[in-house]
């Protein structure tokens, strides 16, 4: 993975009501509102942050 990849990662759900780490992990994406848009290194820390979470978001390489 090269440095200047992203990945733009779209909120589609909301994190209230979900396990503490699910939602403490969308803040750390920098995610905490419906639609809102990040665009993110393409990191393996990320990868795995986003597949954690990756029923409340859409993913575009």
């Amino acid at each position: 993975m090269s440095e200047g990849k992203t990945v733009r990662v779209q909120q589609i759900a909301s994190g209230n009501g979900r396990k503490p780490g699910q939602q403490a992990t969308l803040i750390g994406l920098g995610l905490n509102k419906i639609g809102r848009i990040r665009d993110l290194q393409d990191t393996p820390s990320v990868r795995g942050m986003l597949r954690k979470v990756a029923h409340l978001i859409k993913v575009e390489d």
